[in-house]
């Protein structure tokens, strides 16, 4: 997959994690949609680093699209963590 894959796939990883993770971000919009990439990137690079799945060369692999969502659910959850509190 191309570098503009990973971005969709990130949006679409990000967008997702926000509907089963639902409640007030501090970075809004914007910074759930940075956190879905960033989860995309990091799911698919431990993806292919220890759990032994390579990344593929198709968009629509389920395995991929769990390592993505399960990268952005990741990364939400930290960010809610560091930064919940902000917003108050």
């Amino acid at each position: 997959m191309t570098i503009i894959s990973w971005i969709i796939l990130g949006l679409l990883a990000g967008a997702i994690a926000k509907f089963l993770l639902p409640g007030r971000d501090p970075g809004g919009f914007i910074g759930t949609t940075l956190i879905g990439i960033a989860g995309a990137f990091i799911g698919g690079w431990i993806s292919a680093r220890w759990l032994d799945h390579p990344i593929t060369k198709t968009f629509y692999d389920g395995a991929t699209w769990a390592a993505a969502i399960g990268g952005s659910l990741v990364l939400l959850i930290v960010y809610r963590l560091l930064f919940g509190n902000s917003r108050n």
